[in-house]
């Protein structure tokens, strides 16, 4: 009688075999690009072994996932990134000293930072969190003999700020932050400077000052808007993502007026714009799209309609990063759950999991929805406490 598989529903084992399969990749052909032994890959999919951290890391990254993509629960992902806040938090502390040692070249180095805003993009905070320390030093290292490296240093502190920021060092977020600004002024780009004055609106989300934010805000709209004579779509996509979360800014700020004035910018740039990728942040008719529904719950309740209508006809296309698709559906699960739709917001939660687990687990808001979808089923559903505890409701 063959024997039953150990691999409890939804383990590592089940995950990799499911990842590969959409890969097309055979278990040798796994077993090749992790460099690991084809029997281990067998074990693993049968259930029969459980990966170490070195495995399971060398299996993610030849199937191009996050290692949290393979972990049923995240309780060792949370550790590994938390183990890493404190060599991320040294790199920071020394920059202004950082270590002598080797510099790649500018090409090299290009590379290793796009690919950290990748992975910033789709939400993989473990390897950011693995990555980001040494390149971080480096670039630092690097740009005390040439400023060419500045705006990677610049992308690879906003990198560091997401997971910063996400596992809820608001401290260290708020100083990655301030080098990002320090940094951007040793290049002669504005829309470099811009893109940081987007991200440094996270310090107002965090502190609730949001007309502070706005402020901010349309002080670089008022500073870019001298460049009309630009009409690339680098400076068209950077004005418009800052259109787009302005309109935010100002809706939580209860300035509906400013808020309405920023939404149609941002929608009429959206118009002109493809959807991209623009000095690191996601901008085009999609990521406007996604935005309304957050404009609209920023707005409250008097305002939800246009946001269930575009959740009940439209989904974000996979295209799009990973962290704005999840955003889209932790935004929409609020909106529903206001409107008393409680299977479909808890719907909308089960899609953000599926396509950003970190991000979604790490968001403040899902985890306050999902308590109050507790609190509204006396009889909550195996799978509603299995999400629950999945947060570490309970």
């Amino acid at each position: 009688m063959p024997s039953a598989r150990k691999n409890s529903a939804g383990g590592a084992g089940d995950r990799i075999a499911a990842i590969r399969s959409t890969r097309r990749m055979t278990q040798s052909d796994l077993a090749r690009a992790a460099n690991v032994s084809l029997s281990m890959i067998r074990k693993l999919e049968q259930g029969s072994r459980n990966p170490g951290d070195t495995v399971l890391d060398a299996i993610a990254a030849a199937l191009g996932v996050d290692p949290s993509r393979l972990l049923h629960g995240t309780s060792r992902t949370d550790s590994r990134v938390h183990g890493a806040i404190p060599l991320l938090r040294r790199a920071i502390t020394t920059c202004d000293f950082p270590d002598e040692g080797p510099v790649r070249p500018l090409p090299e180095l290009q590379v290793a930072a796009g690919e950290a805003v990748r992975w910033r993009l789709e939400s993989q905070y473990v390897r950011l969190s693995y990555v980001l320390p040494e390149l971080i030093t480096e670039l630092v290292r690097g740009c005390r003999t040439t400023s060419a490296l500045a705006p990677l240093l610049v992308t690879s502190y906003r990198a560091a700020d997401a997971v910063a920021y996400k596992y809820g060092y608001l401290d260290l977020s708020a100083r990655l932050i301030d080098l990002m600004r320090q940094t951007s002024i040793l290049v002669e780009d504005p829309l470099l400077a811009a893109s940081v004055a987007y991200v440094r609106t996270e310090v107002f989300f965090a502190t609730h000052t949001y007309g502070a934010g706005l402020r901010a805000l349309e002080c670089e709209i008022d500073r870019l808007r001298t460049r009309r004579e630009d009409t690339s779509l680098q400076y068209m996509g950077v004005l418009g993502s800052l259109h787009m979360r302005a309109a935010v800014v100002a809706a939580r700020a209860g300035q509906v007026e400013d808020a309405l004035s920023h939404q149609v910018e941002a929608q009429r740039l959206g118009g002109i714009v493809p959807e991209g990728i623009y000095y690191g942040t996601a901008f085009g008719p999609d990521s406007v799209r996604i935005h309304d529904v957050s404009f609209a719950v920023s707005l409250g309740d008097g305002h939800l309609r246009p946001a269930l209508d575009i959740g009940d006809t439209w989904a974000p296309p996979s295209s799009m990063p990973a962290e704005r698709r999840s955003g889209f559906f932790i935004e929409l699960a609020r909106a529903r759950l206001w409107a008393g739709k409680r299977d479909a917001a808890f719907d909308a939660l089960r899609s953000a999991r599926r396509i950003a687990p970190q991000h979604t687990r790490e968001h403040r808001w899902v985890r306050e929805d999902v308590e109050t979808l507790l609190r509204l089923h006396r009889a909550s559903s195996d799978e509603l406490c299995s999400f629950a505890e999945w947060l570490g409701l309970s």
